[in-house]
């Protein structure tokens, strides 16, 4: 199938853009778009989204950017901005920097060795190196909510990216620690299979005796699944993850599914059974979204469906303290409520869904309940994930706040300090 992408500059040729969108809602999309990165494909516009009730449409909210995700005050200094262009620009800078475009202290996590920085990969795990492929920096359609959107502006003090392997290989081999290492980006797997290689085949090469699983991060499944079954290098790739699997290491397929639609079509679900025969393990993970799924049903018949199809739910994040966390978000305890009240709905095969999670600057913090301690209602918390790793899945507290949407948001419920501040 013919690949079309559509940009803020060409949405308007879509034919359903066209055909169902007043003018008020396109010039609010060019409006939005001018800060958030907008590009969609034609699988997405022609499989995945309802245009006769778009305005409601959890994919069309996933894809298209839209007036409410701007704050006001930012809406009326891009209004103000349009006639000047270099005002404009100015306005657009200004509000992408009150955006937190680096949530988590991503800048802080950047390794070095020999004096030499990885520019294009995260070390904040001691088990885990994310790895950011230069050709790989962007997507097959950009998710409205993402927490990477700063890679996607053109702005490079933004952007990660690295194409140097070898200072990888010889990063992984001084660090005996590391057992993951996570192609993401954007999207690795928008890159031709030959450049995938390029990457890929070295590290096999290396033969790294502690380096166990090898990890994608992508949403490919979602945004174009012929990328597995009928791209001209498809068989290719294919290929590729049953060499990495012959290689005797795990291959993880991490699939970011949003909303169950995105694999119900014929064309993602044959992808996903050639995935599963080259070896490979598809674990799905996603953010909770306003607008989107923040409904129990909806994850649970996610979790319930992923399952039947082979793959194993792994992550339900909390949106990020970034971008338009302000229209996504949603209070942490409503998170938890949603994730209880939907993981009550599964088997025990779908119960290897952990979260709701925040990827924050000292690891995933989960919420793990409400509850009642010393008279104090409290949320009990753990670390998934730490920096440091003795914290992990030691239990601590926060005094109960029914507007919270982030760890920042939050105050210990005993003593000065939470136990990552210590």
């Amino acid at each position: 199938m013919e690949y079309k992408a559509y940009n803020i500059k060409t949405f308007k040729k879509i034919p359903q853009v066209e055909k169902f969108l007043s003018k008020k809602d396109i010039a609010d999309i060019e409006l939005a778009g001018l800060v958030f990165p907008f590009k969609v494909n034609n699988y997405v516009v022609d499989h995945l989204i309802d245009w006769k009730h778009y305005k409601d449409d959890p994919i069309f909210r996933l894809v298209f950017p839209h007036k409410k995700m701007l704050k006001r005050k930012h809406y009326k200094l891009l209004k103000e901005s349009l006639e000047d262009k270099e005002k404009l620009k100015k306005a657009i800078y200004q509000i992408r920097m009150e955006l937190n475009p680096h949530p988590a202290d991503q800048k802080s996590n950047i390794p070095e060795i020999n004096g030499k920085r990885l520019e294009g990969s995260q070390h904040k795990y001691k088990e885990t190196i994310l790895f950011f492929p230069k050709q790989g920096q962007t997507c097959h359609a950009y998710c409205s909510f993402c927490f990477r959107w700063p890679q996607f502006t053109g702005i490079s003090e933004l952007k990660f990216a690295m194409k140097e392997v070898d200072l990888l290989i010889e990063y992984i081999k001084a660090h005996p620690t590391i057992t993951d290492l996570i192609f993401t980006g954007g999207d690795p797997l928008i890159m031709s299979t030959k450049l995938i290689k390029s990457y890929v085949e070295p590290i096999l090469e290396a033969k790294i005796p502690h380096l166990q699983n090898i990890r994608f991060g992508t949403k490919t499944l979602t945004f174009w699944p012929y990328r597995f079954t009928k791209d001209h290098d498809a068989k290719e790739l294919l290929e590729l993850f049953k060499k990495i699997v012959d290689y005797g290491y795990h291959l993880a397929f991490m699939a970011h599914f949003n909303h169950p639609r995105e694999f119900k079509t014929s064309q993602a679900q044959e992808a996903i059974a050639r995935i599963q025969e080259t070896g490979a393990i598809i674990r799905t993970q996603a953010p909770l979204l306003r607008h989107i799924n923040d409904s129990a049903e909806v994850w649970a018949s996610m979790w319930k469906d992923q399952v039947k199809l082979g793959m194993v739910p792994y992550y339900m994040f909390v949106a990020r303290d970034t971008g338009a966390q302000h229209y996504f978000g949603v209070p942490l305890v409503r998170a938890w409520e949603i994730y209880r009240d939907a993981i009550s709905q599964v088997s025990g095969l779908a119960r290897t869904v952990r979260g709701p999670s925040m990827s924050a600057s000292p690891g995933k913090i989960a919420i793990s309940g409400v509850t009642e301690v010393s008279g104090k209602k409290v949320f009990v918390l753990t670390m998934l994930q730490a920096k440091n790793p003795s914290l992990v899945d030691v239990p601590f507290f926060a005094r109960f706040n029914k507007k919270a949407q982030w760890i920042s948001d939050l105050k210990p419920a005993f003593g000065k300090k939470f136990i990552f501040e210590e």
